[in-house]
């Protein structure tokens, strides 16, 4: 069951000069940062707050490493702006599967990894009235080291 919007995906030209905005703007602070090479992106993941159900709901800012990743194609046809919304999800797996049993395309077979070492899938946009729609399983926290 989907439990909350984890988060919503921008894309982006320049991503230290987008966060910049938002953190000037509105004093968002970037929670964490790093490079997907599988993806083709440099992303940044500002924390806007809590949930409650443990997780959190976050703005993703998104550079494409490559005009060939799937957002540098939807960066040059669409220039900046909202590129996905994701929805929270206990169990990436089983959802995908209940929501391809209902006709919406998945777009991988296999949910894959994502963000914070997330575990995610893409719904096809054709399918969800024109929004690429992600769903994403945030990772187990890290065992405590005694």
């Amino acid at each position: 069951m989907l439990t909350r919007i984890d988060h919503i995906g921008i894309a982006c030209f320049d991503l230290d000069k987008t966060v910049e905005f938002y953190r000037a703007t509105y004093g968002f602070e970037v929670f964490h940062s790093e490079v997907n090479e599988e993806q083709g992106v440099r992303e940044a993941m500002l924390k806007i707050n809590e949930t409650s159900d443990g997780g959190a709901s976050y703005l993703q800012l998104l550079e494409p490493t490559r005009e060939d990743s799937a957002v540098g194609k939807w960066l040059a046809k669409n220039g900046e702006g909202v590129h996905h919304i994701a929805f929270g999800t206990a169990d990436v797996d089983g959802d995908s599967e209940a929501i391809r049993g209902k006709g919406v395309r998945v777009l991988y077979d296999e949910p894959r990894t994502g963000s914070m070492g997330s575990r995610i899938t893409f719904l096809h946009p054709k399918d969800c009235h024109g929004v690429l729609t992600e769903l994403v399983t945030a990772a187990p926290p890290a065992a405590e080291e005694h």
